[in-house]
């Protein structure tokens, strides 16, 4: 695309903001029995003697690890813990009238995560392909409602894994940010030209043509319309770091070479290493490695995932800081009458969650098998098969009663919308 629409940092300055303080501590995933970390450590505390502690947490942060799959606990003590977690965190489907309810009058607004939301997680982090199901209720939910795509992948890989073109995408974690080249649900900003504005008057002589009078007036009048299908939103916050996490990627593939299965993936405003095919005895010396890198690059962070170490930029943008500037962009940064509706699996959403929480406005559906700790208001189940788990699944059905899938949340979510507007239809018809 073409002349895209650049906004500065300076311009939504009010939208990043800093984290709320004093708010709860988020435990490391998955359950609760883990004691809680920060979401990260600064560069001071990657020294050797923090190394141990990182790996108890890339541990806990690993949902097929030994200690997460571990049989269930048995009796009243299994079932008060499931039952409690429940009914903090329960069922999107099975609340989902009395979502609707809270919804009536209200503009809905999807945010969807990709990786363990929209398709399942693999090992191989280039076949974490949708299923031709899922991007059709992904496509259906888009016609009826603005949606955005969250993912920590980079933006070129998000798009080309979800290939639909009327969302919104936020990829490295909302630090490159792109909309549709005509938005179909972006609501009319204040102080746009008027529908058929006053021509303006003649400049220089007032003897100018009437041919050359009439083209000025044309091209104004086709001035609203060329900005607004002529530029697509882009917002890149980080780019000043682009040289330096390039370097960075470079300098830990070369490095992680030496551990079996490792691999290091270039998100272009953040470097993912993913050790999910990594033999646990290894997981030490990974970090060391990738500790020995981050050494040399203090404006860096280390980050951490589901069996993914990530190294971002120190900036105040996260995926809730996305969320904010998507509403912005759509129009809705001020509007009561909206319900923006996140769906994700990983701790980097509860960024996103925390600020749907906080705005008081819509709410987050945390996708896990597991309890967690979470800002999210429901749950579903992953997007993965029952099959794909095999022996992982007997021990973890005691979680799967309440826990249901994505898709199944977002065709009911359409179809709700397209029975709305057929009963509308029948009212004004009557």
């Amino acid at each position: 695309m073409t002349k895209q629409n650049v906004v500065p940092v300076e311009a939504v300055a009010a939208i990043a903001v800093a984290a709320v303080a004093g708010s709860s501590p988020l435990f490391p995933y998955p359950p609760p029995r883990a004691y809680g970390r920060r979401k990260y450590l600064s560069q001071l505390e990657l020294g050797g003697g923090r190394i141990g502690a990182w790996v108890e947490s890339m541990k806990a942060s690993s949902p097929t690890h030994a200690k997460a799959t571990a049989a269930p606990p048995s009796g009243d003590a299994a079932i008060d813990e499931q039952s409690a977690w429940v009914v903090r965190h329960p069922s999107a489907l099975n609340k989902f009238e009395q979502i609707m309810s809270a919804s009536k009058g209200k503009q809905i607004v999807m945010f969807m995560d990709y990786d363990g939301t929209l398709s399942p997680i693999v090992d191989d982090p280039d076949s974490a392909f949708m299923s031709d199901a899922m991007r059709e209720a992904v496509r259906d939910v888009a016609r009826y409602f603005p949606t955005a795509i969250v993912s920590g992948r980079c933006l070129d890989k998000v798009i080309n894994f979800v290939r639909l073109a009327d969302l919104y995408y936020a990829g490295s974690h909302g630090m490159d940010i792109k909309g549709p080249t005509r938005p179909r649900h972006a609501k009319a900003r204040v102080g746009a030209p008027p529908p058929h504005p006053t021509p303006p008057p003649l400049t220089g002589s007032q003897t100018e043509s009437i041919s050359c009078r009439i083209f000025r007036l044309h091209a104004y009048l086709l001035l609203p319309l060329c900005v607004v299908q002529a530029k697509p939103v882009l917002f890149q916050p980080a780019s000043e770091f682009l040289p330096m996490i390039d370097a960075v990627y470079k300098a830990l593939f070369e490095r992680t070479k030496s551990t079996p299965g490792a691999r290091v993936e270039n998100n272009k405003f953040c470097v993912s290493v993913h050790f999910r095919c990594v033999d646990e005895k290894s997981w030490s010396s990974l970090f060391e490695q990738v500790r020995s890198v981050l050494k040399a690059y203090p404006k860096l962070r280390l980050t951490q995932g589901r069996k993914v170490l990530e190294i971002r930029p120190t900036i105040k943008w996260d995926k809730g800081k996305a969320l904010e500037f998507l509403l912005e962009s759509l129009g809705f940064a001020d509007c009561k009458n909206i319900m923006p509706v996140y769906i994700g699996d990983d701790r980097t959403d509860e960024d996103a969650f925390k600020v749907l929480r906080d705005r008081g406005q819509g709410f987050g559906i945390l996708v896990s098998k597991f309890p967690k700790e979470t800002n999210a208001t429901y749950s579903l189940q992953e997007p993965s098969e029952a099959s794909a788990h095999g022996p992982l699944l007997g021990a973890l059905s005691y979680l799967q009663c309440d826990i249901t899938r994505v898709k199944d949340f977002l065709v009911r979510l359409v179809e709700w919308k397209r029975l709305s507007r057929k009963a509308c239809s029948k009212v004004q018809v009557a």
